[in-house]
């Protein structure tokens, strides 16, 4: 007999508690992963600003590889969200176990793809004569190093993922947060060296990340084939079985492309700021750091709206669906509104802190991440929004609709403003700045309208429940 033990919370009854309940360990799981970039730069930054630098130029290209997994662990996280509203537990638990797998396959092509394609895709970038010269080979030598360990980082993403889909937020958080606990203590250890350890610097950085995500994969494996939390995955369920998988695909490809061309147009922003000096450089990832920071309630909420969705539309709850995205668009704007306050009238110190070396470009940096934030503040609001309409269409299943909303948000916005107002109206790192907020906006604004429609509100699975089978 199907169980409904995890859905029941999200299906029946008040909106609000099963909606935060789900949604607080996810921003926490997001803070946790903002802390691992935060750590890096911290310890980084007290290095020099150059490596710093380095960071902001490596991880578009290495997010770029990695998205086309991270799309089918999506994917699977949808489809067990939608089995487990509809009372199928044993076909949740069937379709995490292909996930499981089938990821789990293509992260260790992607690590062998990444580690040779480092040097060509970082000698596309048209980069300003003294950041080809320092910050381009430091991004290298960390690049290797994180794609060589890029089987460890996708084990928990799919691991978090099935968990997520099932209702079950606390486990991968606790994980994560031992997880994060390592690298903070790793971090300084491996970039400046203590006792027998040398001082690796920007490598050292690369490590001590690789070894705690792979704390982190081996205690999720533990949970899902060594506990009774979260789809019960038996060794059977890892056996390739097609017609699961091309479910998967088929779901999972629009969101591989969405995420990849994503990462794509942010390789392209990230080429057009490397023409300018390190001091710009250093700021635009400064400032994309603490926006992901600042973006931790929506992500949060919008991977909560994702099972919500998926649970409700599994029940054969539409109306119920809608109205969690409705409260959830309402939470994050709120949140997302003060946030912006304090953006906007205090962006320096927020900047300051992650730069303590010593060395004469720092204030420079400083001045021109101030600026981004400022400007930044006004589309937190607006991001939020789409976030949280983007993990409707997605725990609906329809992934092509997201895919459509996140290209309009970069490619028809984002990247061709960018191009005019630093190249054609020459207005700097301004330009740039002013284009990120642009491409959001517009975004949020689209996505919200084709939301109101309504016509996003259908189910990919039967509810075994509720309705007949083909043989009925």
């Amino acid at each position: 007999m199907p169980s409904t033990r995890s859905a029941s919370g999200l299906t029946e009854g008040s909106l609000v508690g099963p909606m935060v309940k789900l949604a607080w360990p996810i921003v926490v799981i997001q803070l946790l992963q903002v802390t691992y970039n935060i750590a890096d730069t911290f310890w980084l930054g007290a290095l020099s600003s150059d490596a710093v630098g380095a960071l902001s130029l490596a991880f578009p290209l290495i997010f770029f590889l990695i998205s086309v997994g991270g799309g089918f662990t999506i994917a699977g996280s949808i489809l067990v969200a939608q089995h487990t509203g509809a009372g199928g537990d044993e076909e949740a638990s069937a379709v995490a176990g292909q996930t499981l797998s089938f990821v789990s396959i293509m992260a260790v092509g992607i690590a062998v793809v990444g580690y040779f394609l480092v040097d060509p895709m970082l000698s596309l970038l048209p980069a300003d004569e003294r950041t080809a010269a320092v910050i381009i080979p430091m991004a290298a030598d960390y690049m290797r190093v994180f794609f060589l360990g890029a089987p460890f980082l996708f084990g928990f993403f799919v691991f978090s993922a099935l968990m997520q889909g099932y209702g079950e937020t606390k486990p991968p958080m606790r994980i994560m947060a031992v997880s994060v606990l390592i690298n903070v203590v790793l971090d300084p250890i491996f970039i400046f060296g203590l006792g027998p350890i040398p001082g690796m610097e920007i490598e050292g950085a690369a490590i001590a990340t690789v070894l705690s995500r792979g704390l982190a994969t081996i205690l999720g494996l533990y949970v899902i084939f060594g506990t009774d939390t979260g789809p019960q995955v038996e060794l059977h369920h890892l056996k390739p079985d097609f017609d699961r998988i091309r479910e998967i695909v088929k779901l999972g490809v629009p969101t591989a492309a969405e995420q990849s061309t994503s990462s794509m147009a942010m390789v392209i922003l990230t080429g057009m700021v490397a023409t300018f000096p390190p001091a710009v450089v250093a700021a635009y990832g400064l400032g994309n750091r603490l926006s992901s920071l600042v973006f931790l309630p929506a992500m949060g909420l919008g991977q909560a709206t994702n099972t919500m969705v998926g649970q409700n539309l599994g029940a054969k709850r539409p109306d119920r669906a809608e109205r969690s995205v409705r409260l959830a668009g309402g939470l994050v704007a709120g949140v997302m509104f003060v946030v912006a306050l304090v953006a906007f009238f205090v962006p320096e110190p927020l900047v300051s802190v992650f730069l303590s070396a010593d060395e004469p470009r720092v204030a420079e940096t400083i001045k021109h991440g101030s600026d981004y934030l400022r400007i930044m503040a006004p589309m937190f609001v607006f991001m939020g929004v789409l976030q949280v309409i983007l993990g409707a269409f997605r725990g609906a299943g329809n992934t092509r609709t997201a895919l459509v909303f996140s290209m309009l948000t970069l490619w028809v916005a984002r990247v061709p403003a960018t191009y005019y107002l630093v190249f054609v109206e020459g207005w700097g790192p301004t330009g740039i700045w002013v284009a990120v907020a642009l491409g959001d906006i517009v975004g949020a604004i689209a996505a919200v309208a084709w939301f109101l429609r309504g016509t996003w509100k259908m189910s990919v699975v039967v509810n075994t429940e509720t309705e007949p089978t083909l043989g009925d």
